[in-house]
């Protein structure tokens, strides 16, 4: 049951240079893939681009296609209440269960706010989150 909680980001590689993000958006436009929700990261003048996107198959093979490093990472996506002490709601559950949060990016949607994590125990994470009245983003994402 946990395995359907688990939502496929990719984490595309890159210089940080201008015209980067371009590329790779433009690459999944045109390849009619959706993105749900990204962040980006910079260290020593290189770039990582995190996203959800609805089908990240398709987004790795276009994106190789490029010459881009694309890999995939498991995370999940809890809605939160968007209001002071969502987050800390989230974070204390995670936190009393010794569940280390090794990132974290949020997004404001239709029905809620997402705060998508990439945890150190993943299926524990969805565990306990769901234990403690938790709802979390099933996969495959959808519109």
């Amino acid at each position: 049951m946990e395995k359907s909680y688990i939502v496929k980001q990719i984490s595309i590689f890159s210089e940080n240079r201008p015209g980067r993000l371009a590329a790779i958006a433009g690459a999944l436009r045109d390849a009619k893939i959706n993105i749900f929700a990204f962040s980006i990261a910079e260290a020593d003048g290189f770039g990582v681009v995190r996203a959800l996107v609805d089908r990240p198959e398709d987004a790795h093979r276009t994106l190789t296609g490029l010459g881009f490093r694309v890999s995939f990472t498991d995370v999940i996506g809890v809605k939160m209440r968007d209001e002071p002490g969502g987050l800390s709601d989230i974070a204390s559950i995670l936190g009393d269960a010794g569940i280390n949060i090794e990132y974290a990016y949020a997004y404001s949607g239709k029905d809620a706010a997402v705060l998508i994590l990439r945890v150190d125990q993943v299926e524990d994470a969805v565990r306990h989150l769901l234990d403690r009245g938790g709802e979390l983003l099933k996969t495959p994402l959808s519109k």
